[in-house]
């Protein structure tokens, strides 16, 4: 089955899904929406399919992808649900929870697919480590994802922007209540550091928009190996320690031990866009359950407004 598929939204986020879409055999871009119309208009002739207002896209497709700003996410995604069609909403869902709880409802009773765009979820890294650990008791987990300010700038902050896709990749790893939040941060919202558990494991997360460096890491602290998982790269890298040999040298006579050992496993590497825009049209099939759900979106959402709420820093813009 093909599924008629539109994209509201033609900014940076937006642009990338239609274009994948436009690569995907299972879909059809049957439109692009957006409030700027020149910019629609580029992104519809690049993937050669019409410009739509939105009423019109909801009319023509079946599903859609709302890559928009966050302040909109909602009133958008109830029109779409309402009218009967699936929906993936790019992170972060919405803005309040109660909105989402409604979409939530929304959803259900509609009988729509509701899907949350955490992409970090389908990255092949990700999914590898998560195989990895399936049989470990993670101790500890810390996350990094810091470089300079992005050419598109949202009024999100750098903890709804950055951080909301580590706490949900956190949260796919590790069960159980979220405990007291600590968090610190610039109150313009470009950078904080966050220290909460998850079921008592201890998690710390660092979120930057003031770094010249592109970094997007995590590590998985077992009380066997340490995952380093590199989301930019697509690797992970497990460390471990094993029993002490004694190993001979090129020359004669130089001898040392071996304590520890690094592995890298071969990961087939794939855009996680593509991985989630397929998992999302399997789910509109029926073929497939929905990998993150609006449950999932929400879940992320409350962490991030208790580390926003421990700044000082709401999520739509600046404390001061």
């Amino acid at each position: 089955m093909t599924v008629r598929v539109g994209v509201i939204g033609a900014g940076s986020m937006g642009r990338n899904h239609a274009r994948v879409y436009s690569q995907l055999p299972e879909a059809e871009l049957v439109g692009v929406a957006d409030a700027d119309r020149e910019t629609a208009e580029a992104v519809a002739t690049a993937h050669a399919t019409s410009v739509c207002e939105v009423a019109d896209l909801i009319e023509e497709a079946d599903a859609v992808s709302i890559a928009i700003p966050t302040a909109h996410h909602a009133d958008v995604a109830r029109r779409c649900i309402t009218a009967g069609l699936a929906v993936l909403v790019e992170k972060p869902f919405v803005m309040e929870t109660d909105s989402g709880r409604a979409l939530i409802e929304l959803a259900s009773t509609h009988g729509c697919v509701l899907q949350v765009g955490h992409i970090e979820r389908f990255n092949p890294a990700v999914e590898a480590a998560a195989a990895i650990l399936a049989d470990r008791q993670i101790r500890a987990v810390e996350a990094r994802r810091l470089g300079p300010r992005p050419d598109r700038m949202g009024t999100d902050t750098v903890v709804a922007d950055l951080m909301i896709h580590d706490i949900d990749v956190v949260r796919s790893l590790l069960e159980g209540p979220v405990g007291e939040v600590q968090a610190v941060g610039h109150s313009d919202g470009d950078h904080a550091t966050a220290v909460y558990t998850v079921g008592g494991t201890p998690v710390t997360l660092t979120a930057s928009r003031l770094a010249q460096q592109k970094i997007r890491d995590l590590l998985i602290f077992t009380d066997g190996p340490q995952l380093h998982v590199d989301y930019l790269q697509q690797t992970v890298e497990i460390h471990r320690e094993t029993t002490p040999g004694v190993r001979t040298g090129a020359d004669a006579g130089i001898r040392y031990t071996q304590r520890r050992v690094s592995e890298r496993p071969l990961i087939e590497q794939e855009e996680p866009l593509r991985r989630q825009l397929r998992s999302f049209l399997g789910a509109v099939d029926g073929e497939e359950e929905v990998a993150v759900s609006g449950a999932d979106g929400l879940a992320a959402l409350q962490v991030v407004d208790a580390i926003e709420e421990a700044i000082g820093t709401p999520m739509g813009g600046s404390a001061g």
